[in-house]
């Protein structure tokens, strides 16, 4: 079978996926995103956005359209249950930071993927294409599917998730499960939830769990544990699930639990919390030659810090803006040799990943650091742990959050 051309193939039609292609798109640059499922797949029903998400998605354009669509939270607050008192309360509204206005919002999983998918160009998105293997052919990549289709492409782009074949092809190491599992929820209610407008968590015990609005009708709450062998069992019985997390959440405020309670079984999932050791982002191959990696194929990390999605997207953004400055232009949105040497191309191609590569690797390491350390303050039952979190811990944590998301990702272009 011959096979097909193309000049940027991006595997997977995920936040990162969609991102980094939408960018390009933008730029004028064509790109083919490899789908595995047959439609837009949805994994988990939520996701915070904060400061530097949002600058990200003004930089493809979708701010307006998300922001219509979501409740701005006016901050974040911590409640022991230990103690019963809230421990810590972080104001966002009206708040800034050197990059300007702090800005958070829970948005629908759904309506993110469905806005970036919406803005790319009929055909852009290749559904029941799973990636089998990937083959050297001089300067390009051959990507072979598992229908036959063989496809070659002068850059791929891995944004396949915690499994990718991409970071494998690479020589990434399997990511490393964390020990701690999250069941997470949603609810749709037929009128208003009442409920403030604010990011409220709860921890102690060992878990962690929270409840925030995304609009007026709809409440997103995830739990996270350590579980014992025969918990981990519970993924398979949404009803076990949400018995077990009401039992564990017997003194949560009952406003609060209630919107577990009445949760939907089919709105209910477990995972396992996965993350890559940061060491590899810092010493592994992040990229090689033509191909490099982004989103949970990149930098998987557990969700302490809310980041995992925040950090896909700011990869779409830098990675597209890096390709951008080595292949540009508007007439054709085709990759064009300058010099009509494949080998010169491939060259610039390879410094515009490094570029990338250079740009993200230290942020995606400490942010996964970061979480992975406040995962095990948070969630920690040692009355140890307990007193130093309750007393000092939780402010700090709250510092660090406000730091990792007072950051910009620039623009698509630097021109």
């Amino acid at each position: 079978m011959e096979a097909r051309v193309e000049d940027i193939v991006i595997v997977g039609a995920g936040i990162a996926g969609l991102a980094t292609s939408l960018g390009l798109h933008w730029l004028g640059i064509r790109s083919l995103v490899l789908e595995s499922s047959d439609n837009l797949r949805v994994t988990g029903f939520a996701i915070t956005m904060w400061t530097n998400a949002w600058k990200a998605l003004d930089a493809l354009g979708l701010g307006h359209i998300l922001r219509q669509q979501h409740l701005q939270l006016h901050g974040n607050v911590t409640t022991s249950f230990i103690t019963g008192q809230q421990i810590s309360t972080t104001l966002l509204a009206n708040a800034t930071g050197k990059h300007g206005a702090h800005e958070v919002r829970c948005i629908r999983r759904q309506l993110l993927l469905e806005a970036l998918a919406n803005e790319l160009p009929r055909g852009t998105i290749r559904y029941s294409s799973k990636v089998v293997a990937i083959e050297e052919s001089g300067f390009t990549k051959l990507v072979h599917l598992a229908d036959g289709t063989v496809i070659k492409t002068k850059v791929l782009i891995g944004c396949d998730g915690v499994t990718s074949v991409v970071a494998k092809w690479l020589g990434l190491n399997k990511v490393a499960f964390s020990g701690r599992y999250a069941i997470r929820g949603c609810i749709t209610l037929k009128s208003s939830h009442k409920l403030e407008p604010m990011f409220m968590q709860f921890f102690g015990k060992g878990f962690r769990t929270g409840v925030v609005p995304c609009d007026d009708k709809t409440v997103y709450w995830f739990f996270t544990w350590t579980p014992s062998e025969q918990e981990k069992k519970l993924e398979e019985d949404p009803a076990k699930m949400k018995q077990f997390v009401l039992e564990k959440l017997e003194n949560m405020p009952s406003d609060c639990r209630a919107f577990i309670e009445n949760t939907d079984l089919d709105n209910i999932l477990s995972s396992p919390l996965r993350y890559r050791n940061p060491l590899e982002l810092v010493f592994g191959n992040i990229n090689k030659s033509n191909v490099c990696v982004a989103g949970d194929a990149f930098h998987p990390m557990t969700p302490d810090l809310g980041q995992g999605g925040c950090c896909a997207l700011e990869d779409g953004v830098v990675l597209a803006r890096c390709l951008g400055e080595v292949f540009f232009t508007k007439s054709s949105g085709e990759i064009r040799n300058r010099n009509g040497e494949e080998e010169e191309q491939c060259k610039r191609i390879e410094a515009g990943l490094k570029k990338y590569a250079k740009e993200r690797r230290w942020r995606s390491a400490n942010i996964i650091s970061a979480a992975y350390v406040a995962g095990i303050i948070q969630q920690g039952e040692s009355k140890l742990i307990s007193f130093f979190r309750d007393k000092f811990l939780a402010a700090l944590l709250a510092d660090i959050r406000l730091k990792i998301i007072d950051f910009d990702c620039g623009k698509l272009s630097n021109s």
